[in-house]
């Protein structure tokens, strides 16, 4: 099984360079990283090919141009691109427990998808992080409400796969892994939804009435959501209506999705033929 490590970033450099660096430390490393780009300076890019050098894997680097917030495009670009059977997305503002990549591919199961969670990391613990003095997470350094959040069992975490969080759209695009062909299948992230919210729920909502069933890991795959100002919220009513529209109709493929890209890279293989 052939997995792709899929990481969302913009014009956060520094928190980029953790996240890659945690994937340096990993027990199981993917067999590639495919990081989409929603649009960020040429420091973004110039990090990103420090890492090539770094890492034994290929490492690809699907970039849009800003227009401002544009995840669900740029997601869909990235999986495009992707040669992994099994996709393990995270935001390029986390960075990573070392077993990560093993406890998500010990939960693997054709039929599911999976999510994860996060331990929210505070602002001066971040800025300790950034700064390069401080990587050695401590109980201390969380809320109370997260601290539970950063334990690994394997008893627990086998026992509360598919027992924990029933709730479909309770989940984290920050820690987040599905089957490829599961998510062509609903036509990848619903590109009608831009700007912040949601759009991460309403996927697995379109997942789950193509009959993917969820598995929740706790008790592992670890992520430490380092500390930053909150997105825009004006547009998530729009957002929380087309999710409404899909849970009340049983909607299990989008119009606007990642197809779009698909065609244009068999057009593109077929010319060079």
């Amino acid at each position: 099984m052939k997995t792709t490590l899929l990481i969302a970033t913009y014009n956060w450099k520094e928190a980029l360079n953790l996240c890659l660096s945690s994937l340096l430390k990993q027990t199981v490393i993917p067999s590639e990283v495919v990081i989409a780009d929603d649009g960020s300076r040429e420091d973004t890019k110039a990090l990103i090919d420090t890492f090539r050098g770094k890492l034994p894997i290929p490492l690809i680097h699907v970039w849009q141009e800003d227009k401002g917030f544009r995840k669900t495009l740029i997601l869909n670009k990235a999986v495009a691109q992707a040669h992994g059977d099994y996709i393990i997305q995270v935001d390029g503002d986390v960075f990573m427990e070392r077993h990560f990549i093993q406890d998500h591919l010990e939960l693997a199961e054709r039929g599911y998808y999976v999510c994860g969670s996060r331990v929210k990391v505070e602002k001066n613990v971040t800025e300790k992080l950034i700064q390069g003095t401080n990587r050695n997470m401590r109980l201390s350094d969380f809320k109370f409400t997260f601290i539970l959040n950063s334990f690994r069992s394997h008893l627990l975490r086998s026992f509360l796969a598919k027992r924990y969080a029933r709730k479909i759209d309770h989940m984290r695009g920050c820690n987040f892994a599905f089957w490829k062909d599961d998510f062509m299948a609903v036509n990848g992230y619903n590109e009608d939804l831009l700007e912040w919210g949601h759009e991460d729920g309403e996927l697995v909502f379109r997942l789950h009435f193509s009959g993917v069933n969820k598995k929740a890991l706790k008790m592992g795959g670890i992520v430490y959501h380092l500390w930053h100002k909150e997105s825009s919220r004006h547009n998530e009513k729009t957002h929380l209506n087309a999710l409404e529209y899909v849970k009340k109709n049983r909607i299990s493929r989008c119009t606007n999705g990642i197809d779009k890209y698909l065609t244009t890279s068999k057009t593109k293989k077929n010319e060079e033929i």
